[in-house]
């Protein structure tokens, strides 16, 4: 049996779950066009390049959660 799942708000949890999960990537990209260091020592895409992605996994793991937790059938 399929679960179709036809709230917009599922849409729209999805959508950030994995906007946030590609801008956590992003951030740990090697970047030669960078003006400083990142903390990990390399030039990246985000010269906070640990902790931004931590962050950016972390609001996709909640969104992903609340997408479960709220659209659960």
């Amino acid at each position: 049996m399929k679960r179709k799942i036809s709230q917009p708000g599922y849409s729209i949890l999805l959508v950030t779950t994995i906007l946030f999960f590609v801008a956590g990537l992003l951030t740990i990209l090697p970047d030669s066009g960078a003006s400083k260091l990142c903390h990990l020592g390399y030039n990246a895409h985000c010269t906070f390049t640990p902790f931004s992605t931590i962050i950016c996994l972390l609001f996709a793991g909640i969104s992903c959660f609340l997408r479960v937790r709220l659209f659960k059938k």
